[in-house]
């Protein structure tokens, strides 16, 4: 897929950008088959650890529209290292604060300097790393219904991830002093976003089937024999 010089400048000075229509008709329906399939294991209204428990998934995420989003975006060949599907409906219907995404899934825990704290998610282990491994990751959210401005649409704070992770006070700087931007998205479209950008979502004011499909890719290697999981 190819992306102009200014949408490519826009991004990196901003932290995130709308693909529109990139993804087809026909493979949104194999996703949602895929993940509501998946879904009937586990009674909540979002899923992780999708790349393990949907082949299909698995598959779009490797070879996909968005695998080549990625691989453009982070200039060599990506590495899909998480799967979350979100959702808001009326019986699950909350506001997400403004926060980055600071965590990353690994196989195994290596006392490494600047790693830390680690944690656990659905059986797999989690850590936060280091601001240079996160800024060589990207997430795309593949949208499987229409998210419109009141229905808990993505609000971004562009550029508040050039600051490198952002303590509780500076987060309230950018928070109190910058203008929010919120990205509606339609069916098939894909966000790209850099983890390290400040990011929330209000409660849907008219709450129906809000369901994106979260992959983080990653380019950077790990040290000290740690390895990326799958997630």
């Amino acid at each position: 897929m190819e992306q102009n010089l200014h949408g490519a400048k826009q991004f990196e000075s901003d932290g995130f950008i709308v693909f529109k229509s990139v993804v087809p008709p026909e493979q949104i329906e194999m996703l949602i088959s895929a993940i509501e399939s998946a879904r009937q294991e586990v009674e909540s209204p979002g899923l992780r650890n999708l790349l393990n428990r949907s082949a299909a998934v698995k598959i779009f995420a490797s070879s996909s529209v968005s695998f080549k989003i990625a691989e453009q975006i982070l200039g060599a060949t990506p590495v899909p290292v998480r799967a979350i599907l979100f959702d808001k409906t009326p019986a699950a219907n909350w506001y997400v604060t403004w926060h980055q995404d600071l965590s990353i899934p690994v196989t195994n825990k290596v006392d490494v300097t600047g790693y830390g704290p680690w944690s656990t998610k659905d059986g797999i282990l989690h850590v936060q790393p280091p601001a240079e491994i996160l800024e060589r990751m990207v997430s795309l959210r593949i949208h499987l219904d229409e998210c419109s401005d009141n229905n808990g649409a993505i609000k971004f704070i562009a550029g508040s991830h050039l600051g490198g992770i952002l303590d509780p006070e500076h987060t309230a700087q950018w928070r109190d002093h910058h203008d929010a931007v919120v990205c509606p998205a339609r069916r098939g479209d894909i966000i790209a976003m850099r983890p390290l950008v400040l990011h929330s979502s209000s409660m849907s004011e008219a709450p129906d089937h809000r369901r994106v499909l979260h992959l983080e890719y990653a380019s950077a290697d790990l040290p000290a024999g740690m390895e990326w999981a799958e997630a």
